[in-house]
């Protein structure tokens, strides 16, 4: 097997020629000869000025680089598009796949033997593992870390479940410009990603779950040492994996896929990271059925405290065990035989003796935060190939809830009516968003729509919520998701009108529009598609996303 510089050459129809031209270009760069004759790493370089959770990419570039070298090889530094959450339109999500894409392509043409891969917004992490088992070449995940917390008034501040709650309560006049200003400096105050267990903070526990990043990998601060340590460490891995070659395939299986979603569930995660795992899944060829998510979600309780479940933040979880500590709670119920990047198995990496654990953060499998898992998903005659719900970061009291549909045609349409006075809703109500879904508008985290003002300024905190779109990570309220069909593409949510009555039985798995099955046929025969773009990357994301049951991937790249 070529190794290094020898691989995947230029094609000018002369092997020896391109080699020749390849070494020469190289030495402008000020190689080495002993540096050209050694193997290559890839390093997948995710800075931007648009991505504030990667602005300490060039130290951890470095870091994996110092790694590369004390092994003997050498480290090449690329970069692929990069995608900051809250600096991108209409939303990170359409560009997820065009992330994954660049990332597969780069590492298919470029030599290298193996790849590191530095990512940590929420779709950036999704987007590498995508890129990476398509490609299937050894690869290393690493990413950015978690930021520590600010403080406001004595409390501890951390981007972005603290942001929406300090945000309604600006929204419900409880206080006032000059505060939420305040607020607003104190949110993000260090390099990396959310600090609550968002969707950044659940990829990358599903990432060291996988197999796919080293242990103890997901929850060190941006800005502690250790993450540079594991960043030199991942170069190092990457080195060994090139004498043991160890391919994305044999990680990412059917087996370490249903140990990450047990995880998913055990630390309360994100919706989004249902949606990323089926689309990572799918590379490789696997399905992730709702009905086995369900039974998941029954056998596997919470058991990591933070925000937005519970109380604590990602430097928290770090400091109480990180990720091992949850594995090792949920050992009984793993597949232990599962191969991790490191060439062991995941039974192998827990066989070990056990750190201390903080029990206030990772509690035991016999005393968890809530007995079942905190994502589920429902279906019935709103959702027939269903759709996700966090009752975790849910109201009880409404897990079991008939209401009055308020309709809402369009993200336009709910911010221009949501805070009118005269906006006919009561706190019994359940709001309706449509054409939010991934052909309708790409799929942003709409879906946490907001509480009307006036209900808002009466004490209401939250509302039954129903939409095709996604919501944040850091979110909480009691919010149906990704419904599908979506609306868009001729669903029943398309067919619902103010004043439908619909039913949550979260107890039934269910969420269902009480209205005559021939009426909303009858409804959906004069549905209006809509109007699709016609050029560029937006005509492609239109023409080929699936729906999310199927990972909102693109049909022509999942696995066979």
């Amino acid at each position: 097997m070529k190794k290094g510089l020898k691989n995947g050459l230029t094609n000018y129809g002369d092997r020896e020629f391109a080699l020749f031209l390849r070494r020469s270009f190289a030495r402008s760069m000020g190689q080495s000869e002993k540096l050209l004759e050694a193997p290559i790493v890839g390093v997948a370089a995710t800075g931007s000025g648009f991505n504030n959770c990667h602005r300490a990419m060039p130290e951890l570039v470095e870091a994996v680089s110092r790694g590369v070298l004390a092994e003997g090889g050498m480290p090449r530094v690329f970069p692929t598009i990069s995608l900051g959450e809250v600096f991108l339109n209409p939303t990170s999500m359409k560009f997820r796949n065009l992330m994954a894409m660049d990332t597969e392509e780069m590492i298919r043409a470029q030599p290298m033997d193996a790849v590191v891969l530095i990512g940590g917004c929420d779709k950036t992490v999704p987007a590498q593992l995508m890129g990476a088992l398509s490609a299937d070449v050894p690869a290393v995940q690493l990413v950015t870390g978690p930021m520590s917390t600010g403080r406001h008034k004595g409390e501890r501040l951390g981007a972005c479940t603290d942001c929406r709650r300090f945000w309604a309560r600006f929204r419900s006049g409880n206080i006032d410009e000059g505060e939420i200003e305040t607020v607003e400096g104190r949110l993000a105050t260090t390099a990396g990603t959310c600090a609550v267990m968002g969707t950044a903070s659940s990829m990358a526990c599903i990432a060291e779950t996988l197999g796919i990043a080293l242990p103890g990998s997901a929850a060190i601060p941006a800005v502690h040492s250790e993450r540079l340590v594991m960043a030199e460490a991942s170069g190092r891995a990457a080195m060994a994996l090139i004498n043991n070659p160890i391919r994305p395939s044999q990680i990412i299986t059917e087996k370490s896929v249903e140990n990450a979603l047990r995880v998913l569930m055990a630390i309360g995660g994100s919706t989004n990271a249902i949606v990323h795992l089926t689309a990572i899944a799918g590379r490789a060829g696997i399905k992730i059925s709702y009905d086995r998510l369900n039974e998941i979600s029954d056998e596997t309780p919470v058991l990591v405290d933070l925000k937005p479940v519970g109380e604590g933040y990602m430097e928290d979880l770090y400091a109480a065990g990180g990720v091992e500590a949850v594995l090792r709670e949920l050992k009984p119920l793993l597949h232990l035989d599962a191969l991790t990047v490191e060439g062991g198995t995941l039974g192998e990496r827990l066989a070990g003796e056990p750190d201390w654990v903080d029990r206030r953060i990772v509690h035991e499998f016999a005393k968890p935060v809530s007995k079942n898992g905190g994502l589920i998903a429902l279906r019935g005659s709103l959702a027939p190939d269903g759709a996700i719900f966090k009752r975790a970061a849910a109201t009880e009291t409404l897990f079991e809830h008939e209401g009055r549909a308020v309709v809402f045609e369009s993200l336009e349409d709910l911010a221009a009516r949501i805070d009118d006075p005269a906006l006919d809703v009561t706190a019994d109500d359940i709001l309706v968003l449509q054409n939010a879904g991934p052909k309708g508008a790409g799929m942003p985290e709409a879906g946490y729509l907001p509480i009307p003002r006036k209900l808002a300024q009466q004490g209401v905190k939250d509302m039954v919520r129903i939409s095709d779109a996604r919501m944040s990570g850091t979110a909480f309220g009691t919010v149906v998701l990704h419904v599908a069909p979506e609306a868009a593409v001729g669903g029943p949510l398309a067919a619902v009108r103010n004043g439908d009555r619909i039913r949550l039985s979260v107890k039934d798995k269910r969420i269902d529009l009480l209205v005559d099955p021939a009426e909303i046929a009858k409804r959906l025969a004069v549905h209006q598609p809509v109007e699709a773009p016609q050029r560029g990357y937006s005509a492609l994301y239109q023409r080929s996303v699936t729906q999310a049951p199927q990972g909102c991937d693109f049909d022509f790249l999942a696995g066979r």
